[in-house]
């Protein structure tokens, strides 16, 4: 068969002479500068005006968020189970760039981060204590509440996160793979408002909501991670109490590992790193899964999925519409902020899926980053949230109850309050703040490559300036985050950088399923050729050259001057040939024609 013409690839977006796009990442520095500056001027007034953001967004927009959530779950299974799931995201050539498993690793690599440490123990408990208000209003036996609990975390880090980075992931890679363009958001919508928008001023909008979406994300997972350090120095009596200057000075310090990880190289730097951290997470998990209740946990995990998935359909739309204030405010700490930390996170994250998935087809690549990655993180809240809920529903001798008398659970505090009783619990907590500190320096590594390649228009390998530049920018964006008001700001300002990103992400749907079916057609038109010429071939219909340069009235003479029992021979093979194709290739080809009365 034809093999696809080769798509030009595009100019990047021009850079000036130090290697950045300026339309993109002056934009960007001003926002983020600006931020930082009000916050350090006026904590207080910052801090009123993100509560008021937050009201706004929660009161109008909390279904937009659901609905997306829901709606990007639909578009992926549309496309992994349609015709459009065959297509390779690279050339037809191309053979994955890496092994199934070790893509399988690099995807559970992505799908590990600040937040499953921070939240591994925190949500279910949080969830069991104080559940939804749909849910307290059941007044359910401890047990189930604790299956509830574990459901809904599930759905926080389940299939719909890695639905909202397939988005973005699947637009880039077949751009990027398939069209030969630069690594840049732009791009993906390309099949839908065309080359000279995507390199003018749309193209640079989109980046910049992009690039600001994407350093506020992490600045967001930077945040969540130093108070949880925090937390867990005062655990081991390190440090006091809480203290905003003590966690500045641990965001200084980790910022210095950063910077040494992003000078140091990938090589030297984040596969080493990485490595660490995939032996401690790993080794974490197993120790808890051998120490705590083993046989709780296998049934618990079981009984959890299958919980999640019959009742998925329910859980994912809904918006808490019929439980007024309280609903709202569950939805705003919870589901909304979710919702909008990931789509916050999905330029970073779909760049890096996109970038380690050339070869794969649609298919492939929908239902590995959906599946692998989310079957990972049940199993980790199977381990860590099961052992807390566990521990809670039985107390066991000499067991601290992590839940207050009046139903708070200490979000920073609370993985390192069940660590440190369990066997070993010192070394655990060691464990554990080691591996938020690690998280905390290839998140921010990873981040700043990905926040440089946007910035350049594309450049895969960009200066180290501009790395260390997005380095700085997101420690002292987390830094003024904590100032503003803690984890309600972080999450708060997640919930507002995805709601223009979002819009975005509805566009790349289109866009993608217009370029997918563009390909769809073009392979059907190329098969279809292929099997004429094949027929052709076979049956002697090109033995008259004036038939093939004279069109069809010559073809007509030709088949007129044959014998009869030649072009009964003819019409048989065809037949024949035509009776051994698949019945919807056979009805595509060889459409039948309705019979006039």
């Amino acid at each position: 068969m034809t093999s696809e013409p080769s798509t030009p690839p595009a100019p990047p977006v021009r850079a000036s002479s130090n290697g950045i796009a300026r339309w993109v990442f002056w934009p960007t520095a001003v926002v983020v500068v600006g931020f930082v500056v009000a916050t350090l001027i006026s904590p207080d007034a910052m801090n009123a005006g993100i509560g008021a953001v937050q009201g706004a967004i929660v009161s109008n927009f909390s279904w937009w968020y659901v609905l997306l959530s829901f709606g990007f779950v639909l578009f992926c299974a549309a496309l992994g189970f349609s015709r459009m799931g065959r297509v390779k995201l690279g050339r037809p050539e191309h053979a994955p760039e890496f092994s199934l498993m070790s893509w399988f690793a690099l995807l559970f690599a992505a799908g590990m981060g600040i937040g499953l440490v921070f939240y591994g123990v925190t949500e279910p408990l949080t969830h069991f204590a104080n559940p939804k208000p749909s849910i307290a209003d059941l007044q359910l036996q401890p047990g189930a509440q604790a299956q509830e609990a574990l459901a809904t975390t599930f759905l926080h880090w389940g299939f719909q996160p890695w639905a909202i980075y397939v988005v973005v992931g699947i637009a880039l890679a077949h751009a990027i793979h398939r069209r030969g363009r630069p690594l840049a958001v732009r791009w993906a919508l390309e099949p839908l408002i065309g080359e000279k928008r995507v390199q003018g001023g749309w193209g640079h909008t989109i980046d910049v909501i992009a690039l600001v979406g994407t350093v506020f994300g992490v600045a967001t997972s930077l945040g969540l991670g130093v108070t949880q350090i925090s937390a867990g120095l005062q655990s081991l009596g390190v440090i006091p109490e809480d203290n905003h200057w003590i966690e500045y000075v641990i965001i200084a310090v980790v910022t210095c590992f950063v910077l040494w990880s992003v000078l140091s190289g990938v090589s030297r730097g984040m596969k080493w790193l990485s490595n660490i951290n995939l032996v401690l997470a790993g080794g974490l998990l197993l120790f808890i899964l051998i120490a705590g209740p083993t046989q709780f946990i296998a049934k618990e995990l079981v009984q959890s999925i299958g919980h999640y998935l019959q009742n998925w359909l329910g859980m994912s739309t809904d918006a808490s519409a019929f439980a007024g204030e309280a609903g709202a405010e569950w939805q705003a700490s919870w589901s909304t902020f979710y919702w909008g930390w990931w789509m916050s996170w999905a330029p970073f994250v779909g760049v890096f899926i996109a970038r380690i998935s050339r070869g794969r087809t649609v298919r492939e690549f929908i239902l590995g980053v959906t599946l692998v990655p989310a079957l990972v993180t049940f199993v980790w809240f199977g381990i860590l949230g099961g052992t807390a809920l566990f521990n809670e529903m039985t107390l066991p001798s000499g067991y601290t109850s992590v839940i207050g008398t009046d139903g708070s659970v200490d979000s920073n505090a609370a993985l390192f309050q069940v660590l440190e009783q369990l066997p070993a619990g010192g070394l655990l907590v060691v464990g554990a703040i080691v591996l938020s500190a690690i998280f905390f320096i290839t998140s921010s590594d990873s981040g700043s490559l990905v926040m440089a390649m946007l910035a350049t228009g594309g450049d895969a390998e960009p200066r180290n300036w501009i790395r260390v530049f997005f380095t700085l920018a997101t420690a002292a964006l987390a830094a003024a985050l904590l100032l503003a008001g803690g984890l309600s700001a972080i999450q708060t300002l997640a919930i507002t950088i995805a709601l223009p990103f979002s819009v975005i992400m509805v566009l790349m749907c289109v866009a993608t399923f217009k370029a997918l079916q563009r390909n769809v057609r073009r392979a059907d038109r190329l098969r279809r050729e292929a099997l004429i010429s094949d027929l052709s071939e076979k049956f002697g219909l090109e033995s008259d050259d004036d038939a093939i340069e004279s069109g069809p009235r010559s073809a007509d003479t030709w088949w007129d001057g044959l014998s009869s029992k030649r072009q009964q021979a003819i019409v048989m093979g065809v037949a024949k040939a035509a009776e051994e194709l698949p019945r919807e290739t056979r009805d595509r080809l060889f459409p039948r024609r309705k019979r006039r009365e």
